[in-house]
């Protein structure tokens, strides 16, 4: 088809195509003229534009332009709400990390539309001027009228995300502290300190975004001049327009943002000096204040238990191995109370008094007898007891050993070590995750303090020849007041043993027991204990120890139950054990306090014992360290009351009759019960000759790392690290402790890799299992326990270890 003339429409005889519509040559000569007329134009006003946009950035900046540091930005904006209406203007607020709109601007002050928290919120761009904000499954579709207020936007929103974030952290760190302090100065300089770091902040964000943008600008410099075809050069030029507006706009901040940090720290650097040495001199004067405390406290310690001593010493009057007369009970030597012994009251059980069955008189001679039978001369029970014993069974050891075991250690090594240097860094961890020098321990293991509760295995003796099982049951609160005697002086703390380490106790031919101990759990640490005796009774128990430091003292809380059983009667007693509390962890001088409630049931009978330790207090008028309790049938009628103390002795008083009394000064009515004279239960055996030297060890406790013949090859006793502090070479005991601790670290890891490439391969892993104890199901207490399985001693019999591991 041939092409159709057409006339031109810019005078006659110009002809162009009809089909193609191609101008004549004149017409387009006359249209790339005014083509590039129109750019020149559009060039000089976009650098108009740009020199009038930074000079009102660099005098003022643009309404609504968030300065660094500044916690509030407003403006208008469109936001999506449905598809209906689409984008509609409102108000935007950005105030403390929290993005807020309303509809207009005098909603404000009633009517919030909607608020997104920035601090856990994603911030998106989509194109030129859109935003996207989404958080916790809410999302804001955010339009901005240019791009060059969508990038304002987005430096506002960015500067307030991670100041949200920092405040965010900052709330955590401090509900973290323990000890918040309260001085005004110290909140002062604190406040300061975060303002500098929120402004310094700010600046690595300025400068991050200088950054993006000067990346941009030049990129966008770099396509103007590879231009060739002039009409795109007037929107590459607008862009470098914009581009080098948010430049200089961010610039600006930026600059205003180190002249504010310049200002700030220039403000505060003099008095940050003198809040530091006011803050130092306050250090210096508490830990001078605290030192003179801590002396004044033993001063006043050591005259309050000496004074009464001296005021009422008389030849009657017990001593303890030091010389020093011991304290009179206020039911042997108070003048006021001759007639009437009063007992606390026991808290969730009925309050009580105790009135002795007997005339002034004879309750003096009672008074006598029992000052006699304190110092280890016992009376005998009472004339219904059918405990047919000795009265030697309750002061010493029935047989004398076969073997001579030794009575004598190495003196421990006066080495000075700051306690507070090394526990300041532990607060609030598990004790047993905490590694500490050998310094801190004495040369036994958690296994061996474990059976040093046989140290009054004669109560147990006694107690399987008992026919009455109330007698019976208070010779077992006596056994489980009695292995606390031991700690009053013991504040340092035994070796944690490691994995599959045992310790055996054989006096099977001077006692007739026999004790194995075995660690069965690492983490948390767990030991299984296990004792049979051929007098007529048997001991299990699992012990795992939760311990927290706390700063001021430190509290070591024993869980699982105690199990005693006597062959004859087939009574099953349960029993836990109380809180141990170490104190003046920071100053002064340890000492050991135990607190708590102890509740022994006999399972078969259904009696029960109610135990309260008293925790100790200065401002008490009671005996330190008391122990009272009560003894009561399955009907819940209270035969028996106990007292006495943890570290020294205890007593039993059998209940002839009660009777409600008059109300007490809390309100609550208390019982009278009438009593016969009481019977001494267990007297603490004394402490052998140069015990301060030797950790405080008891009789039992240095013996029980003496060596012995034919034991497991895990046995505690070959223990290196434990065995050279005994010896009294701590320094080679600390590195051995290192070398065993590492080791055991690394089999740990081996047996977790282990695991973990059984579980990729889909194969069945058994984790540890103990070698001498098994876990079951406990009948009586539904818990899951480690009880003996058998077979140590026929091993130790035959001499084959071969199945023990290489723990040492």
């Amino acid at each position: 088809m041939g092409r159709v003339a057409a006339p031109c429409n810019n005078g006659p005889g110009r002809i162009v195509s009809f089909l193609t519509a191609v101008p004549c040559l004149s017409c387009k000569q006359q249209q790339q003229r005014r083509q590039q007329h129109h750019q020149s134009a559009a060039v000089e006003r976009g650098r108009r534009r740009m020199s009038e946009q930074g000079k009102s950035a660099a005098s003022t900046p643009a309404s609504g332009t968030p300065a660094p540091g500044s916690d509030t930005y407003k403006g208008w904006l469109f936001k999506w709400t449905n598809y209906i209406k689409g984008y509609q203007r409102r108000w935007f607020v950005l105030s403390n990390g929290l993005l807020s709109y309303y509809r207009t601007q005098a909603e404000m002050a009633h009517t919030c539309r909607g608020t997104i928290n920035l601090a856990t919120a994603h911030i998106d761009t989509e194109d030129a001027c859109n935003i996207v904000l989404s958080s916790g499954g809410r999302t804001y579709h955010l339009k901005a009228s240019t791009e060059v207020e969508r990038q304002r936007w987005v430096t506002a929103l960015e500067l307030a995300k991670a100041k949200a974030i920092r405040m965010m952290n900052d709330q955590s760190d401090d509900s973290a502290d323990e000890e918040p302090t309260s001085q005004s100065d110290h909140s002062e300089i604190q406040g300061t300190l975060k303002t500098l770091a929120s402004k310094l902040d700010d600046l690595s964000t300025c400068n991050e975004l200088i950054a993006k943008h000067g990346a941009a600008l030049q990129r966008s410099l770099s396509e103007l001049e590879t231009l060739r075809v002039p009409l795109e050069g007037g929107e590459k030029i607008k862009a470098v327009n914009e581009r080098a507006t948010l430049f200089r706009i961010t610039s600006n901040a930026m600059i205003n943002a180190c002249r504010d940090f310049l200002e700030l720290a220039e403000s505060h650097s003099r008095r940050w000096q003198r809040v530091l040495q006011h803050e130092r001199e306050q250090r210096t004067h508490l830990e001078e204040t605290i030192e003179q405390l801590a002396k004044q406290h033993n001063s006043l310690e050591r005259a309050w238990r000496e004074a009464p001593a001296h005021a009422v010493n008389t030849p009657d009057t017990p001593t303890t191995d030091t010389g020093v007369s011991e304290r009179p009970r206020k039911e042997e030597a108070s003048d006021e109370d001759e007639d009437t012994e009063y007992f606390d009251a026991m808290e969730d059980s009925p309050a009580f008094i105790t009135v002795t069955a007997t005339d002034p008189s004879q309750h003096r001679r009672s008074q006598s007898n029992l000052s006699g039978a304190s110092g280890g001369q016992p009376s005998d029970w009472n004339q219904d007891d059918n405990c047919s014993v000795s009265s030697n069974d309750f002061s010493g050891k029935e047989l004398q050993p076969r073997r001579k075991r030794r009575s004598r250690i190495s003196e421990k090594p006066n080495y000075s070590l700051n306690l507070w240097s090394i526990m300041k860094n532990c607060i609030g961890k598990e004790l047993s995750k905490i590694p500490m020098p050998v310094n801190f321990n004495e040369p036994l293991s958690m296994l061996q303090r474990l059976t040093e509760d046989l140290e009054y295995h004669e109560l147990l003796d006694k107690a399987a020849r008992c026919e009455n099982s109330l007698e019976q049951m208070c010779l077992v609160a006596a056994f489980s007041v009695s292995s606390y005697s031991t700690t009053v002086h013991r504040t340092a703390k035994p070796f944690n043993p490691l994995l599959g380490e045992t310790y055996e106790l054989d006096r099977l031919e001077e006692f007739g027991y026999r004790s194995l101990c075995e660690q069965v759990s690492h983490h948390p640490p767990a030991a299984a204990h296990h004792v049979v005796s051929q007098r007529g009774w048997s001991l299990w128990q699992e012990i795992t120890i939760a311990s927290k430091f706390r700063g001021k003292y430190l509290s070591i809380m024993p869980l699982g139950a105690i199990h005693l059983q006597f062959h004859a009667s087939g009574n099953h007693y349960v029993w836990r054990k109380v809180t141990s509390t170490v104190h003046n962890i920071i100053v002064g001088k340890l000492w050991i306090d135990q607190s708590g409630d102890i509740d022994i049931v006999n399972h078969r009978t259904k009696e029960t014992c109610q135990l309260k330790f008293s925790p100790y207090s200065y401002f008490s008028r009671e005996v330190p360290r008391k122990v009272t309790g009560v003894v009561m049938d399955s009907d819940g009628q209270a035969n028996y009351i106990l007292s006495g103390t943890w570290d020294e002795k205890m007593e039993s008083a059998k209940i002839v009759q009660s009777s409600r009394g008059s109300s007490s000064s809390e309100g609550k009515q208390k019982t009278v019960y009438q009593t016969l004279s009481p019977k001494l239960l267990w007297k603490k055996y004394p402490l052998p000759e140069n015990a301060e030297n030797m950790y405080y060890f008891s009789s039992l406790a240095l013996t029980l790392n003496e060596e012995e013949d034919g034991v497991s090859i895990t046995d505690s006793r070959l223990r290196p690290d434990q065995r050279l502090m005994e010896a009294g070479r701590w320094d080679e005991a600390n590195a051995e402790k290192q070398r065993l601790e590492e080791k055991q670290r690394a089999v740990r890891r081996r047996r977790e890799a282990e695991a973990s490439r059984a579980i990729d391969e889909g194969e069945d892993f058994e984790g540890y299992k103990p070698l001498w104890f098994h876990q079951t199901t406990d009948e009586m207490t539904g818990e899951n326990i480690f009880v003996y399985k058998g077979g140590y001693w026929e091993a130790k019999d035959r001499q084959d270890w071969s199945m023990c591991p290489e723990i040492f």
